[in-house]
């Protein structure tokens, strides 16, 4: 048996410039962390000739082929598992573990299928294979309307600034600064379960169609990762949050789905209570929402956002690992 731990990840500046449609035409960035919540895939050898896959739901199966979870069964063709006789099971620690939290749950699940199902093999793949591997499934062969940052920021863990450059290379480069002010800026951030869905795949195709007249936009939320990259190396967390609210009040514009007036309720309730900044993570529409706040104001938010659940979390400076491999 094979066990995998893939982290999810919260992006904090340049979401959308990770889009092939905005970076060919110089590079995006994005400011992302990998976070403590995690998904767990276990791959296991099955003594019968079935492809057993089991998720919200528990696939029984003869051929990769007939494997309705794409995912999966785009990640055992491109290992290279074919056979029948083999058990994936995953699970996540957030619910729901699909598109439309905004953590990246979809890419952190094929990230950890892809490296559990090489591990199975006897295979040791890096961090940037993972990554490349996962892009090429979701992007190239299923078409999904997404960019890279999600496969990168969990496949490598950390805080990092990321770069996705014309030729398809991308730079990983992590930031650093003092542990206290990483663990100021930890406290300093609550996030919230909006208890909103909304599939990503929809807000992502509108917005991608829009690139081309939001390039100008674009250009202003690249320009944010340098100065959050600034804020951070300099420990200038109070710049950090105001940056955090420019980027909402850009990325508000790149699609009419990414945001709705029940969010921008909560997020005007979030700033009156006392938080600097925020915004919806991952594509919009719903999911989770994020809050720089210092402590002195965080039962205050916390209070004006009581219908909310509160999910507390720390920044994981580990990617995607194997943490169990029986003999």
């Amino acid at each position: 048996m094979i066990i995998s731990k893939t982290p999810l990840r919260m992006s904090f500046a340049g979401g959308g410039s990770d889009l092939k449609a905005y970076y060919q035409h110089g590079h995006g960035a994005v400011v992302s962390s990998a976070i403590d919540k995690y998904v767990y895939i276990t791959v296991n050898k099955k003594y019968t000739d079935i492809i057993r896959v089991g998720y919200s739901k528990t696939e029984h199966v003869k051929k990769v082929d007939d494997i309705e979870h794409n995912l999966v069964r785009e990640a055992l063709k491109l290992v290279g598992i074919t056979k029948p006789g083999i058990d994936i099971v995953y699970m996540s620690d957030m619910l729901p573990a699909h598109q439309g939290s905004g953590l990246g749950a979809s890419s952190a699940i094929l990230v950890g299928t892809l490296n559990a199902l090489h591990a199975f093999k006897g295979e040791h793949v890096s961090a940037e294979t993972l990554a490349q591997e996962a892009c090429k499934i979701e992007i190239d062969v299923l078409g999904h309307p997404i960019g890279k940052q999600d496969q990168y920021a969990s496949s490598y863990g950390g805080i990092n600034y990321i770069q996705f450059n014309s030729d398809e290379s991308v730079f990983v480069n992590p930031l650093i600064f003092k542990k206290n002010i990483k663990e100021e800026l930890n406290n300093n951030m609550i996030l919230f379960y909006t208890g909103l869905n909304a599939r990503s795949d929809t807000i992502l195709n509108e917005q991608k169609k829009n690139t081309k007249n939001n390039l100008h936009i674009l250009d202003k939320m690249v320009d944010l990762t340098n100065e959050l990259k600034g804020a951070l190396q300099s420990n200038d967390l109070t710049e950090f949050g105001n940056i955090l609210h420019k980027g909402w009040i850009y990325k508000r514009k790149l699609s009419s789905k990414i945001t709705n007036s029940t969010i921008d309720k909560y997020y005007e309730k979030g700033k009156k209570a006392g938080a600097l900044g925020g915004k919806i993570l991952g594509s919009g529409g719903g999911g989770f929402l994020l809050f720089y706040c210092e402590e002195k104001n965080q039962n205050k938010v916390r209070k004006a956002l009581s219908k909310l659940k509160e999910t507390p979390f720390k920044f994981e400076s580990q990617g995607c690992k194997i943490i169990y491999v029986s003999e």
